[in-house]
């Protein structure tokens, strides 16, 4: 004679409510977990803002209250007068339109010449390309200082010092740049290649018409970067340019800065001024940036 256990009706209850009370844990662990990350994000984004703040801040105070005891955050009359002061004491309508001409074209120059050569870095198998490729890491492990003496004299006995050609092409090839796109590439599966190469397409036409469309989103952040690489460049164009006329927005801010004494709130003024193209720039192009799906078309 068998007989069969038949749950009860109250252990199956207890069961229900042991079921329906775990998920409610799961939830409440994982909200802990998004409020914490959320307010770790919170603090980073103050502790980072806070200084910018008062930077900007402290461009509308007079000169008499930049250095007011107590300090105070928010400027208790306003003014303008350092930006006007600074605009009218340098040319900077100048400056923008020289350092402008310098972003702009070495950004271009940058982007092309390092998709290419992370093309040809990440899809070529060759030894003399490895070989190459340790050989442009190498150059981060240098301080920029330690390079200008060289890239100076080759730059001057190239004819091409107190130009812009001068400041634009030692800056082209770098290897941030070069490595963003071969790690990139190296993402994009040989299949997508090989069939190309299948249907008849040459190497060019596989650049330009899958691997460039692709890298997109790399480009960009690495325009965006390159830009503002070149925007707050000090030491090269100090050294490459002595004709006023061709002076960027760095060397500009400097020529404000006397050399006894120091007007803070033009030149507070002046540095505000320098960050606006760059504050446009990444508000234009955020959105490309970020929303950019980099994984696209790269499925089997």
């Amino acid at each position: 004679m068998t007989t069969t256990d038949v749950p009860r009706s109250a252990d199956v209850d207890s069961g229900r409510r042991v079921s329906r009370k775990r998920p409610r844990r799961t939830a409440t662990g994982g909200l802990r977990q998004a409020v914490s990350a959320t307010t770790l994000l919170w603090i980073m984004a103050c502790l980072y803002g806070f200084p910018v703040l008062w930077f900007v801040l402290s461009s509308l105070k007079p000169a008499s209250d930049l250095f007011s005891y107590p300090l105070t955050l928010v400027p208790h009359n306003p003014t303008l007068s350092g930006f006007k002061a600074a605009w009218d004491s340098a040319n900077f309508s100048q400056y923008f339109i020289n350092t402008a001409i310098v972003c702009v074209i070495t950004t271009i120059l940058t982007v092309g010449v390092s998709c290419c050569t992370g093309y040809a870095l990440a899809k070529y198998d060759n030894r003399w390309l490895k070989a190459f490729f340790i050989c442009i890491l190498a150059t981060t492990m240098l301080p920029s200082e330690v390079m200008l003496a060289p890239e100076f004299l080759v730059v001057r006995n190239l004819g091409l010092y107190n130009s812009f050609a001068g400041i634009i092409l030692p800056a082209v090839l770098t290897a941030t740049g070069c490595f963003m796109f071969r790690q990139f590439f190296l993402t994009v599966p040989d299949e997508l290649v090989e069939a190309a190469r299948i249907d008849g397409a040459r190497e060019l036409s596989i650049f330009l018409r899958i691997m460039v469309p692709l890298s997109r989103p790399i480009m960009l952040t690495l325009a965006i970067l390159s830009f503002q690489w070149r925007w707050n460049d000090y030491i090269w164009p100090l050294l490459m340019l002595n004709d006023p006329n061709k002076f960027t927005v760095q060397i500009g801010i400097q020529s404000i800065v006397g050399a006894q004494n120091i007007n803070w709130s033009v030149l507070l003024g002046a540095s505000v001024i320098s960050m606006i193209p760059l504050i446009a720039i990444f508000l234009v192009f955020q959105r490309y940036v970020m929303s950019a799906d980099i994984n696209a078309g790269l499925k089997d």
